[in-house]
């Protein structure tokens, strides 16, 4: 690793030990693998960053980003940022102004933050370490530290690739005292491959610390798990952002796999939905969300449903459905279209992995190799209608991008949706397309994204698809 060895060249002595960089996501260079950022054009920059500034909203850690489309990003510290941060910079800071969350996935770190990086405090702190008991530091050893970790409060888990070499053993558990140190937490745990059973438990182990407990926020909401037992997924803040802001005031949800509540919360505390039916099978974390219901003061518009949802005792209640899995929720699909209300229908939320390959693709505006940067739920140009679904008639400026191969799926999902629709209430149905959503890149080629899919009675649907909004309808 470059960045030890020239750390070692430098003088280390007198330096602080202060923590670097202000985000969970922490990659090799003491730089987040990805940063929240807020974008805008140039000319609202000044009044952004004065309002971010003022609110301690202004991740210091790395620098602005202008865009290839002309807009730029201003980095925030996304445990900070709330909902109505958004709506005040969109509507009162800067009317008028474009205000997309997105994430920047190799972000710049600003010059406070590269006098030496939490990568390369570690690298020197462990070499010495390790050289005071007698071992041989080696490049061997130098290329098996960890590149990436997450922080949640005290506790740093690291990624499955580091500390693989035999020669760490017979310096456990005291090297782990030293890697606490070095990057300034209290407890270590190291992330294994996620188990292929059905609760997608995390193969995570505890190396330094009596318990797995952490308390994580996002958009004032606040998620206590154990993460020996349960995943938390960073990379699903704007989804959360965009939950959050759905018109659900007065509406029941049911959301199918609810893990400990990452979008159940939203809904109840940001949304507002009147109530929401939460299944989940996993008892550790169940044990979460029913702990973080109490916490967020809405357990009682909450009835936790623990067991297989496809043995779920519900039918005709959902205004809402939400199908948080992947890499696919189709086993759930029938289930979902049970629970929609009959005489009214709903819409779904339906989460897939869906491959896609260069070459054939529509780039988002402002997309690249270096950031994600697609429409927040403020600038989705949406099928209106007078549910308000995802749209938001006051803001009609960009169309939705999308890939070819997100729209084929999303085609094929609705006609399925249509089928079983029919299968299950032997009526006449009409399905939607309203909003195809990217949540994050998952993989190479492989892209999460939500599909919102609308699903009435013929007979409640009073007018036809305007052409020109886009979105497709399907007869069952």
């Amino acid at each position: 690793m470059r960045g030890c060895a020239e750390a070692k060249q430098r003088e280390f002595r007198g330096r602080s030990r202060r923590e670097c960089g202000a985000s969970n996501m922490e990659g090799a260079g003491g730089k987040p693998t990805a940063v929240v950022a807020v974008v805008t054009e140039p000319r609202f920059t000044q009044r952004y960053r004065e309002y971010l500034e003022k609110h301690k909203l202004l991740d210091r850690q790395h620098r602005v980003k202008k865009l290839r489309d002309g807009t730029v990003a201003l980095p925030v510290l996304r445990e900070a940022l709330l909902e109505q941060h958004l709506r005040e910079l969109r509507n009162r800071v800067a009317p008028g102004s474009t205000c997309v969350p997105t994430q920047l996935l190799d972000p710049v770190p600003s010059k406070k933050a590269q006098s030496y990086s939490p990568a390369q405090r570690l690298c020197l702190e462990v070499s010495r370490w390790v050289e005071g008991r007698g071992v041989t530091w080696s490049a061997e050893l130098e290329a098996d530290l960890p590149r990436s970790w997450q922080r949640h409060g005290d506790l740093l888990l690291l990624s499955e690739d580091c500390f693989q070499a035999k020669q760490w053993r017979h310096l456990e558990p005291e090297l782990w005292e030293t890697v606490a140190s070095a990057l300034g937490a209290q407890r270590l745990a190291k992330r294994g491959r996620v188990s292929p059973d059905s609760t997608r438990t995390p193969a995570v182990s505890l190396l330094l610390g009596d318990h797995g407990w952490v308390e994580h926020v996002d958009n004032g909401i606040r998620y206590k798990f154990d993460v020996t037992q349960c995943m938390f997924s960073f990379g699903n803040i704007t989804e959360k952002l965009r939950v959050a802001s759905l018109p659900c005031a007065g509406e029941v949800l049911v959301d199918l796999y609810a893990g400990i509540g990452y979008f159940t919360l939203p809904f109840l505390v940001h949304a507002e939905a009147a109530f929401v039916h939460a299944c989940e099978w996993n008892p550790h974390a169940v044990v979460a969300l029913r702990n973080n219901l109490e916490l967020n003061g809405v357990a009682d518009r909450c009835q936790i449903h623990f067991g297989d949802n496809r043995k779920l005792k519900l039918s005709n209640v959902a205004d809402r459905v939400n199908l948080g899995l992947i890499p696919s929720s189709e086993e759930g699909w029938p289930v979902a279209c049970r629970v929609l209300k009959q005489d009214a229908g709903g819409i779904l939320h339906i989460h897939q992995n869906v491959e896609s390959f260069p070459g054939k693709t529509l780039q988002p505006p402002g997309s690249s190799e270096m950031e994600e940067h697609w429409p927040s739920p403020h600038q989705i140009i949406s099928n209106q209608l007078n549910n308000g679904a995802t749209s938001d008639s006051r803001r009609k400026t960009l169309s939705v991008a999308t890939k070819p191969e997100w729209q084929r799926w999303a085609k094929a999902a609705e006609t399925r949706i249509a089928t079983l629709l029919h299968q299950v209430h032997g009526k006449r149905w009409k399905t939607q397309i309203l909003h195809i959503q990217p949540v994050k890149s998952y993989a190479p080629h492989v892209d999460h994204i939500v599909l919102d899919l609308e699903c009435r009675l013929s007979s409640s649907w009073l007018e036809e698809v305007d052409p020109e909004m886009g979105g497709s309808t399907c007869w069952s």
